[in-house]
Order: structure tokens, then C-alpha cells, then sequence
């Protein structure tokens, strides 16, 4: 019997309908770093004068690197609580049988699906009733409980992608557990680690509504940006500044993806 080979054919509608999505939604995103070179301080096209002037006030612009050390430090500590609850959650998942299993991974999906002003609402009432001052303190909390969604989303996969027998090897030559996720599972599985500690960072770096809620008198970087917005000539330092965030933010991202794509090719 001949063995007939097909060649599927390219989908060219499913190309042009990929290429026009993605210019829907990266095109104007690409014309914040356009406009941040211009010489006015209006949003105009085309544009008349090119300048450098507003990456110059940026650096200068010391509550602005304030806003961004507040939203640094935010976004380290909720990536690593988020990552440590990530790794906890998807170890327990995929690797012991609990009841309700359905159910309880549900509920730690669920920030996914809640819209972030509901949570913002939700967490001002719960903080105000048990007397907490909001700070930065506040706006870590609700961070991490947006992003271990995020962090369990990116684990799971590498827990399930490795031969569980290595473990159980471990467990037979006389390790004990602690010393046999400390030297097999977590070796294994690091690289989704740090694809969820990047990806982590990113979602809180960028989170505007709960920090509106919970930043209280310290407000972080995306909170500095919307109150820059009512004066027209600090619009510009503002594109500026959301250019190379925007920049940074692709690369880390990219970078975390790749990280975890890297082992499984």
C-alpha cells in the first residue's frame, strides 16, 4: 500500500487575519515612543519637530523616580510571595490527591476573571474595616493576590512536564522530602520560576487599579502617570516615560517566555 503524504496548504486567510489582529492591537502602542520624540507638547500628526527635550525632564523629574522605586520594590516582593504561593500551589496540585481539588484551584483562579475594580472595592472596605493604613504594605497584598493566578498558570506545566520517577528515585535512596524538591524538583522546574518571578514583576509593575485603591499617600509609578495626565505640559515626559517602560516591559516578558520555552525544546 503507497504511502500518500499531504502537504497541508498555508491558511492565508487565517495569515491575514493574524497580521490585521496584530496591528489592530500593537499599532497604536507603537506611536507612544513616535510621539515622545516630538517637539510639542500637543499630540498632533504628522509630526513637525523632533527633539529629545522630554527624555531629559524625565530624568530629572525626581517624584517620578520615587513613583518608580514604589513601584520597584512592589514589584519585586509580590513576585517572589506570588512565586513561592505559585510553586506551593502547583506542587500540590499536580502532585498529591486531595478532595476538592476541582473547586479550590478554581478559587485561586479566580482574580483572573474578577475585574480588578471589584477586587480594589472589595479590599478598600475589607482594610478600612480592620483599621489598616493603606501604603505600599496594602498595595503588595492585593498584588499577590492577582498574581499567583499568574504564577500557578506558569508553574503547573513545568510540575507535569517532568518524569516524576527522578523524584521518587530520590525518595528511595534515603532523601527526605524537603532535600528532594530542594535537588531534583526545584532544578527542574526553575525555569518556570523565573519565567513566573519575571511575569510577576510585569503584571504588578503595570497594575493601576488596586494600587488606586490601596496606595494611599505613596503612589506608584502607573498612579504618577494618571496624575500627570491633567496637566498638558507634563504629557510629554509622560510619553516619554511610558515609551520606555513599554520597551523594558517587552523585554522582560520576552525574556520570560523564552526562559520557559527554553527546556522544552
Amino acid at each position: 500500500m503507497k504511502n500518500v503524504s499531504y502537504i497541508q496548504r498555508p491558511n492565508r486567510s487565517l495569515h491575514i487575519y493574524a497580521i490585521v489582529f496584530l496591528g489592530f492591537l500593537y499599532i497604536p502602542v507603537l506611536f507612544l515612543p513616535l510621539f515622545s520624540f516630538s517637539d510639542s507638547i500637543y499630540i498632533s500628526f504628522p509630526i513637525k519637530g523632533w527633539t529629545l527635550e522630554w527624555y531629559r525632564d524625565m530624568l530629572g523629574n525626581e517624584p517620578m523616580f520615587a513613583a518608580l522605586m514604589n513601584s520597584i520594590k512592589v514589584g519585586a516582593v509580590t513576585s517572589i510571595f506570588a512565586t513561592l504561593l505559585g510553586v506551593l500551589g502547583a506542587k500540590a496540585v499536580t502532585r498529591y490527591r486531595m478532595p476538592g481539588k476541582g473547586p479550590v484551584v478554581f478559587v485561586i483562579m479566580l482574580p483572573l476573571v474578577i475585574p480588578g475594580i471589584i477586587l480594589g472595592v472589595a479590599m478598600l472596605i475589607l482594610l478600612s474595616r480592620l483599621g489598616i493604613t493603606l501604603s505600599l504594605y496594602t498595595v503588595t497584598v492585593g498584588h499577590v493576590l492577582i498574581c499567583v493566578p499568574f504564577a500557578m498558570a506558569t508553574l503547573i506545566p513545568r510540575f507535569e512536564g517532568f518524569d516524576r520517577s527522578m523524584e521518587e528515585a530520590s525518595a528511595d535512596l534515603g532523601e527526605n522530602g524537603w532535600w528532594t524538591f530542594w535537588r531534583i524538583t526545584l532544578p527542574m522546574v526553575f525555569p518556570g520560576v523565573l519565567a513566573s518571578l519575571l511575569l510577576c514583576f510585569t503584571v504588578s509593575f503595570d497594575e493601576f487599579i488596586l494600587a488606586f485603591f490601596l496606595a494611599g499617600t505613596e503612589p506608584t509609578l502607573p498612579i504618577f502617570m494618571y496624575s500627570q495626565l491633567r496637566f498638558p505640559d507634563r504629557l510629554p515626559s509622560v510619553l516619554a516615560l511610558g515609551a520606555c517602560i513599554l520597551v523594558i516591559s517587552f523585554i522582560v516578558v520576552y525574556f520570560s517566555q523564552w526562559s520557559l520555552r527554553r527546556k522544552n525544546n
